[in-house]
């Protein structure tokens, strides 16, 4: 080994061409590593900026149901995260598995992916007002969290199609050969072989997809609207005020933040603001992590390693 590596030095300096190169592939790494370390202490400082503003303004109320509180905003943003990802991730795996396993290459599956990622670019509150004109004013219904799923699901599904059909196709060629090999059908081939196998970077488009809806503030500004009225004593999903209805008013987390720094004249509204901001940010990292903790462990199991 050190005859080999005093053979490689030798090389190095004879070669001037070699010598660049190993010089340019050490300054590129300097350079990728400051600039993840950059984006590494932005994130985890502006993670501190508001948490720190959280805690300062936190108060023994402000998990409350009332009005002073952020309990009920705090159910909607979930509940409303929850009811988009019912409607976006099934559609979006299919849309991604139909682009790479059945759809036949041609003009027309181009201008599926040209029109899956200029939907994936449409301004959020173009979205909130075609939300509004089709699920609000077409349907003669009021402002609603369903509405509202709808409108994120539309912005969630082109991330699903893609991160789907990226998968499927990154995927060794002998896994589907084995699986047909082996007398499976092809749809059994996908739902039991391929499908577990892309388990890991289909949940990071969900993932995303869920950050998208905690987040999401000008899409629902026009469809799930900015009043919430829920009783917990009433356990009937059809009535108005039940906390499980998803045809009644939710205000969110985020619409909750952009009133109370924009429109709130009560005392306490910048330090609601900060304690709302606090809060999604945490529903944001606790969701990102336990999906990534239960992303590596399904993908352990499907690939035959014990955790």
């Amino acid at each position: 080994m050190k005859e080999d590596a005093r053979a490689g030095a030798v090389l190095l300096q004879r070669d001037p061409a070699l010598r660049r190169a190993r010089a340019a592939d050490r300054a590129a790494t300097v350079i990728f590593y400051g600039v993840s370390g950059f984006f590494v202490c932005l994130l985890a400082a502006f993670t501190a900026y508001v948490l720190a503003g959280g805690i300062r303004a936190w108060s023994p109320d402000m998990f409350s149901f009332s009005g002073d509180g952020v309990g009920s905003q705090l159910f909607n943003t979930v509940y409303l995260v929850f009811l988009s990802l019912l409607i976006s991730v099934p559609l979006g795996i299919s849309a991604g598995i139909y682009m790479s396993e059945y759809a036949p290459a041609g003009a027309l599956t181009s201008m599926l992916r040209i029109a899956i990622e200029t939907l994936s670019s449409l301004p959020s509150i173009v979205v909130g007002l075609f939300g509004y004109l089709v699920f609000i004013i077409m349907t003669g219904s009021q402002w609603n969290l369903f509405a509202g799923a709808m409108a994120v699901s539309i912005l969630s599904l082109p991330l699903i199609t893609t991160v789907t059909y990226d998968a499927f196709q990154a995927l060794p060629q002998g896994y589907k050969n084995g699986s047909l090999a082996l007398g499976a059908t092809h749809w059994e081939t996908i739902w039991h072989v391929m499908l577990p196998a892309s388990v890991g970077p289909v949940m990071t488009g969900v993932i995303l997809a869920a950050g998208r809806g905690f987040g999401e503030a000008a899409a629902l500004l026009y469809t799930a609207g900015m009043s919430t009225d829920i009783s917990w004593d009433v356990w009937d999903v059809t009535a108005p005020t039940s906390p499980f209805n998803p045809f009644r008013p939710g205000e969110t987390l985020s619409l909750q933040v952009w009133a109370s720094r924009t429109e709130a004249v009560s005392a306490s509204a910048s330090d609601t603001a900060a304690f709302a901001s606090a809060v999604l940010m945490m529903m944001v990292l606790a969701f990102s992590i336990g999906a990534r903790l239960l992303s590596r462990r399904l993908t352990r199991k499907t690939g035959g390693e014990h955790s």
